[in-house]
């Protein structure tokens, strides 16, 4: 290429290599070959108004103009945009053109596009030029994308709860406006992934778009989300998405041709477009939460694989953790709308798409709208988890590689003293850890009250190793066996799936322990209780973990994997073990480098091609300090990892990458062989070559395998200090939020008392309680939702189970419990009493009083007589018309009833009616 000095020229080369690199050829005027390429790109073609820069030619026709501008005017890219549309308007010597469409503005290194088909058209930047071929289909179609936008028909809203109704209009409204970046906050469980395949659909059908990216970032929510995929049928066709559209799910790095959507992790994409082989293991975790971060992300390039153009629309799911570092190269490359999709947004997500939100529907209105359960928090605290320990010099201890848990005695030479921050990582304590298990265990009666079995837990550790500590504990305190508690994480070697599906659908496990599969794509509907035995300091990282407790379910569903259920799941609870809901939460963001980043996080920068010098020494450092650790064993075992390589080798090849000296060598090397190179660039490509020999050593496993045999030597077991808990109890602010339904549910009520008829009888006209029916009570049920979703009356039980010693178990359905509660509320009960407890204790007293004088039941009456117990304790209330249907009809109706007690009929109804409703 050829160099020139001028800036001018200098940018005219950059758009040269640019529209090179986009399938052009770049000719002059006088030099035309029209056999070069479908699309030719004209220097200085001359127009009525002046020589144009550029004129793009498509098979042979005009179809666009370049303006280009010297480098340093990039801020004045917008300001020709009026001098770019007159070339484009402007007749093109020897040709009858009409207006040219597609209108670039470029200096080389910023590039701003404008096609003049869209509907008040817009200039935006893109990230190179696109493709002739490109250019060639557009023209085939009648109107732009951008306009076909306008036309998309109103929204079935059949099957879509109105949080999702609201997102969709709104995004498509978004479209409408040109906006080219949206953001959708929808709290977990409401359905973000139903919402965007149901938008997906609306724009491939209606506004024919092309293909679509899905992008998410870890391959178990990719999985997830083909599942949704495949599974969905829109409202308007009988047949699956799947049967309409080609889904691919992207495991190589080949992109199917045909495919109309394509789901991705942003690790395997930002791979494709950097053109290398992606260690498949890094897609099994989230990228963000790795502490090491580039100052300066490695840039992506133009790939003409991959045009800029290959996607109409990016969806982005779980944005909030993808919008960063050299993430968001991924995102930047597209000419797409950008769609992000998350439950917690921070101020770096708003800023990242343009504060255009349109949907926010929080955790708070989907407990409303019954979306989602809330939850409350019950506070386990021991001495040691709040203060640390001592262990006098002299004692002897264990200690235990974490890798093999081999254990071997020590005796310590000075005193040792934690804090509670470093039990588990590297002080264990067992006896913390079963002092904790144990409280949980004896307060499941309180916390569940009436259940047979533990609810469904899951368990958040520190590590791996503290987690087969905690679940060794949990199988020993409850007494059970293997299956009773399991460990749930990403690692393919470990199974997931099975036993996420077993944990999701079947009676064991009842509690998963986990390290790592703690954000997103651990959906467990049945999950009602989530014990935290490690802290977490990032706000969306706690609003993720809470997540997977929010899930609704309904009562058949639920009592499938927990037999002894009696209603629908209204709550679940945060057991705190570790001051994690009082702890200070700090916005999440992936950090930029600093000192005492953790290896695994140096060893995962290296492995994605980050270059900075203080990285690889870093990195150097590190493993030169390991080494002097290792066994001639797991020496040998590293090399075997690295292709042969030992420690000491990868160690130099690191310091080799940033040596001067090593990389003149090189470059002298290189400057032999390439005599043309200039200075600089034999240094660049010295130090790039020296820079992928070291980086070629790491791998996932190997990664792994340093990061374990790293910890295998630094853990204590205390067995000298034994544990005791402090405090089991409710969290106060659960009391308080208890506290604060119930006088709000009594405020209510006591507002309507006398405009809905039962509650008119309830408070003021006690004497026709026995009046009070079945669509009465429906009738302050279904006034309830509309008004007041948050009072669902299993949610009101709990509460009161909070405040008060409750008689009986949660009832089976909303409509016994919400008598119950009126009842508690009027003071006709003095306790919150289930109301099969009250119509039997009334059922007795009746029957004895009845006995205690000169009637007599036989067997057959009194079995008549609980018959009609039973249903007034679901119905409230019995007229002599019922007898003709179930369950009396089977067994004679009236006739029957007749036959048993004669003319006395009619007044066993009304007495009972009186009697159960006392």
């Amino acid at each position: 290429m050829n160099y020139n000095q001028n800036p001018e020229q200098k940018a005219r080369d950059r758009i040269d290599e640019n529209l090179n690199n986009s399938g052009w050829k770049v000719q002059k005027m006088d030099d035309i070959d029209w056999s070069a390429s479908c699309g030719i790109a004209v220097r200085e073609y001359r127009t009525d108004v002046g020589p144009a820069d550029y004129v793009l030619f498509v098979d042979k026709d005009p179809v666009g103009v370049i303006e280009a501008k010297k480098e340093e005017e990039g801020h004045k890219l917008t300001v020709v945009e009026e001098q770019s549309a007159e070339y484009a308007s402007s007749k093109l010597k020897y040709l009858n053109n009409d207006r040219l469409p597609f209108v670039y503005e470029s200096n080389g290194e910023l590039t701003r596009f404008t096609d003049y088909r869209d509907p008040k058209p817009r200039s935006r930047p893109v990230f190179s030029f696109h493709r002739p071929e490109t250019f060639r289909t557009w023209l085939k179609k009648e109107r732009s994308l951008r306009e076909r936008l306008l036309d998309i028909p109103g929204l079935g809203t059949k099957g879509l709860r109105d949080c999702q109704v609201k997102a969709i209009m709104n995004l498509e409204n978004s479209f409408k406006d040109n906006r080219p970046r949206a953001l959708i906050q929808m709290a977990t469980g409401s359905g973000k992934t139903y919402t965007a395949i149901t938008f997906i659909y609306r724009l491939l059908k209606y506004a024919d778009a092309k293909k679509v990216l899905f992008l998410v970032d870890t391959r178990n929510l990719g999985e997830q989300a083909e599942q949704e995929f495949m599974a969905y049928v829109p409202n308007d066709d009988n047949r699956k998405f799947t049967e309409l559209y080609n889904v691919q799910r992207l495991r190589s790095n080949y992109i199917a041709s045909d495919s109309q959507v394509c789901i991705s992790t942003i690790q395997r994409f930002y791979s494709i477009l950097k053109d290398e082989e992606l260690d498949e293991e890094t897609e099994q975790e989230n990228p963000a939460e790795r502490k090491w971060q580039p100052k300066e992300p490695i840039p992506v390039v133009y790939n003409e694989k991959i045009p800029i153009e290959e996607f109409d629309f990016v969806v982005i799911d779980e944005c909030h953790r993808s919008i960063y570092n050299l993430w968001q190269q991924v995102l930047d490359y597209f000419d797409s709308f950008l769609i992000g999709l998350t439950a917690t947004p921070d101020k770096r997500t708003f800023g990242f798409f343009n504060e255009n939100v349109v949907s926010e529907y929080s955790y708070e209105e989907a407990v409303a709208d019954g979306v989602n359960v809330i939850y409350d928090v019950y506070t386990i605290e021991t001495e040691i988890t709040k203060n640390g320990a001592q262990i006098r010099a002299r004692e002897f201890v264990d200690k235990r590689e974490k890798l093999s848990r081999r254990k071997r005695w020590e005796q310590l030479d000075e005193d040792l003293i934690y804090n509670g921050k470093q039990l588990d990582r590297d002080v264990v304590n067992p006896s913390q850890i079963r002092n904790v298990i144990r409280a949980f265990r004896d307060k499941l009666p309180e916390i569940f009250p009436g259940r047979r079995e533990i609810p469904k837990t899951l368990v958040f550790a520190k590590t791996d190793s503290h987690a087969d500590d905690i679940i060794q504990i949990v199988r020993e305190e409850f007494g059970e066996g293997n299956a009773f508690c399991k460990k749930v994480t990403y690692k393919a070697e470990d199974d997931p799936k099975s036993v996420l599906a077993a944990f999701r659908n079947d009676y064991n496990p009842r509690i998963a322990v986990t390290v790592d599969m703690i954000a997103t794509g651990t959906d467990v509907k049945p999950l009602e209780c989530l014990l935290f035995m490690r802290d977490v300091r990032s706000r969306n990282y706690f609003e993720q973990m809470k997540g997977r407790g929010t899930r609704t379910i309904e009562y058949d569903d639920l009592k499938k994997v927990t037999p002894s259920v009696v209603s629908a799941k209204t709550h679940f609870v945060i057991v705190d073990a570790v001051g994690v809901t009082k702890s200070m939460k700090t916005d999440s963001r992936p950090l930029e480098r600093k000192k005492g980043v953790a290896l695994k996080d140096l060893l995962a920068a290296v492995t994605f091609g980050a270059q900075d010098e203080d990285l690889y020494v870093s990195l150097a450092n590190r493993l030169a300090r390991l080494n002097r650790q290792l066994t001639e064993e797991e020496r040998d075992n590293f090399a075997q990892k690295a292709d042969g390589k030992t420690v000491n080798q990868t160690v130099r090849d690191l310091l080799n990458a940033y040596n001067p000296d090593i990389i003149e060598t090189k470059a002298f090397d290189i400057k032999l062989r390439q005599p043309e190179m200039t200075e600089s660039q034999v240094t660049a490509q010295a130090q790039q070559e020296l820079i992928d020999v070291a980086r070629s050593t790491f791998t996932g496993k190997l990664n792994e395998y340093i990061e374990n045999v790293r910890r295998v030597h630094e853990q204590i077991i205390d067995t000298v200090n034994i544990d005791n808990v402090t405090r089991a109890e409710w969290d106060k602010d659960a009391v308080a939020n208890a506290e604060e339904i119930v006088n709000d549910f009594k405020t209510y009520l006591e507002a309507h008392k006398d405009e809905i008829t039962a509650l008119k009888i309830f408070y003021n006209q006690p004497f026709r309680r026995r009046e009070v029916t079945f669509n009465m009570i429906k009738e302050v049920l279904e006034k309830m939702k509309m008004d007041k979703p948050q009072f669902a009356p299993f949610r009101l039980w709990h509460a009161y189970e909070q405040l008060e010693k409750v008689n009986g178990n949660s009832p089976k359905n909303e409509l016994t419990a919400l008598v119950s509660l009126i009842r508690r509320v009027t003071e006709i009960d003095p306790v919150l009493t289930a109301y099969d407890l009250t119509v039997n204790r009334n059922f007795q007293d009746w029957v004895f009083s009845k006995q205690a004088g000169t009637l007599k039941f036989n067997e057959d009456q009194m079995n008549w007589l609980r018959m009609i117990k039973d249903y007034v304790s679901n119905s409230f209330h019995m007229e002599i018309d019922d007898l003709d249907y179930t369950p009396f009809d089977a067994l004679g109706g009236r006739g029957r009833m007749y036959q048993l007690f004669g003319d006395e009929m009619n007044v066993i109804i009304s007495e009972l009616n009186e009697a159960l409703a006392a």
